[in-house]
This record gives C-alpha cells, structure tokens and sequence, in this order.
C-alpha cells in the first residue's frame, strides 16, 4: 500500500528555531488586570470575572524553546478564532 503524504498548511506557523508549530505564548506589557469578587453571606469570597487593558506592547514567543516570535504576532491574531 502507498504511503499517503502528510498534508502541510502553508500559513501555518513554525518557530525557525527549533521547529515548534504547536506551543505558542504571549507576553503582554503594561497590562491593568481588574478581578471583580463576590462577597458571600459566610464572608468568604467568589471569584466572578476578570478584565484586561493592555497598554504596551504584546510579544508571541515559542513555548518550546523560548525564542522571539513577535515578527508573526499580527498572522498569530489573525488566526485566532
């Protein structure tokens, strides 16, 4: 039986290090994080929703080998669904 060949997607995003295509982070600088709590009838609290303004830049890094990818970071948004 013939092998079939792997499938490559063209845009699909490969660190030039080490060749990680799967693990990805962002790095995001000057960042406002608000928590918003809940307090409840035994005094504890409940945790109900965050939200986030980020006011500097925002790098991509490979989560493989740590290496500087903020060259792809707008394909990387762009891809996000």
């Amino acid at each position: 039986m013939p092998s079939v060949p792997k499938s490559t997607i063209a845009n699909r995003l490969v660190c030039p290090i080490c060749g990680n295509d799967e693990d990805f982070f962002e790095l995001a600088n000057d960042v406002l994080l608000t928590s918003y709590y809940r307090q409840n009838s035994d005094g504890s609290f409940s945790h109900e929703s965050d939200a986030s303004q980020t006011n500097g830049d925002v790098l991509l890094f490979c989560g493989s080998c740590e290496e500087d990818l903020t060259y792809f970071h707008q394909r990387f948004k762009e891809m996000i669904f």
